[in-house]
């Protein structure tokens, strides 16, 4: 904004989560300022227009993030179960206050408590982790839930598709990559029902919600995913196919667990590659600005030196 002041030009603002939810540092001003401000959901959009109701409503333009997405290729599947096989959890984010994975920790102390079978791994590394392995400890979970620490890339590819559940307990969020990268390799996600998640998360169609905080809801919906797929057998739909699916095929009650899992992997996976797709995405992001651009029509022989160091 100073910059633009001193140049004399134009400039654009871009808001995900914190930035614009939690902090939001002399926004009235940046907002009524910009030439236009781009943010990566609904929710956000609609955010900035309550609480700064002078600005020009044309201002905020929604352009989400994305992940890479094989094209025509399958996302894997759920195996055949038994009754011993443990329900295989996994978060991936900082362990920070704001992720929250402590509620993570207390969720899996009650499936203990039930008696359920399960694994949970947590990659990430942060200022929690101390705490974090005194909970776990203090809950009995010594060896069922693992910090896994920092991972690099190409090892949390792998622990993805080992995943029966990508888990997200974050108390604020814009509409996190992690969710993006699991669905994008057909894996259920579980998240809470918080800010441009529900764009991307459709309620039993593309995963699962619950409300933000309950922890009684949050184990409730891990119950039934994984009642769900204890009663599933192999049945892969073509994931290769164009288009979106039919709603009606994820939702219909009559339908087996099975095919209910796999439609909801592959809605999963379309919606990634329809709305969530970093390639797409970029390709519209820069679009957006040169659209703005204003067309040369002379050229300059001294650029502006100020100009030239920025």
């Amino acid at each position: 904004m100073t910059a633009a002041r001193l140049l004399g030009v134009g400039f654009s603002l871009t808001l995900h989560g914190s930035d614009l939810l939690l902090h939001g540092v002399y926004l009235d001003e940046k907002l009524g300022c910009c030439t236009f401000c781009l943010t990566v959901s609904e929710y956000n959009r609609r955010y900035i227009l309550e609480h700064y109701p002078g600005m020009d409503a044309e201002k905020p333009i929604v352009a989400r993030l994305g992940v890479e997405v094989a094209e025509r290729v399958v996302p894997p599947v759920a195996s055949v179960r038994t009754e011993n096989d443990p329900l295989r959890l996994l978060a991936v984010g900082r362990l920070h206050t704001v992720k929250d994975h402590a509620f993570l920790v207390r969720a899996c102390e009650q499936l203990q408590g039930r008696n359920v079978g399960f694994e949970c791994a947590i990659a990430g590394e942060g200022p929690e982790r101390h705490n974090l392995e005194l909970l776990i400890r203090k809950c009995g979970l010594d060896g069922r839930v693992k910090l896994m620490g920092h991972m690099p890339r190409e090892r949390i590819v792998s622990v993805y598709d080992r995943a029966d559940v990508v888990v997200l307990t974050s108390r604020s969020e814009g509409i996190p990559l992690v969710l993006m990268e699991a669905m994008a390799r057909g894996r259920i996600v579980l998240a809470p029902a918080i800010t441009g998640i529900p764009e991307l998360v459709i309620a039993g169609e593309t995963g699962f919600l619950y409300e933000a905080g309950s922890l009684e809801g949050f184990v409730d919906r891990l119950l039934f995913i994984h009642s769900l797929l204890m009663r599933s057998q192999v049945h892969a739909p073509d994931l290769t196919r164009p288009g979106n699916i039919d709603r009606r095929d994820v939702s219909a009650p009559e339908q087996p667990a099975a095919r209910q899992l796999d439609w909801i992997r592959h809605a999963a996976w379309v919606q990634v590659r329809n709305n969530f797709n970093r390639s797409k995405n970029l390709e519209s992001f820069g679009d957006l600005f040169m659209q703005r651009m204003p067309p040369q029509t002379e050229s300059v022989s001294d650029e502006d030196f100020v100009l030239q160091q920025i």
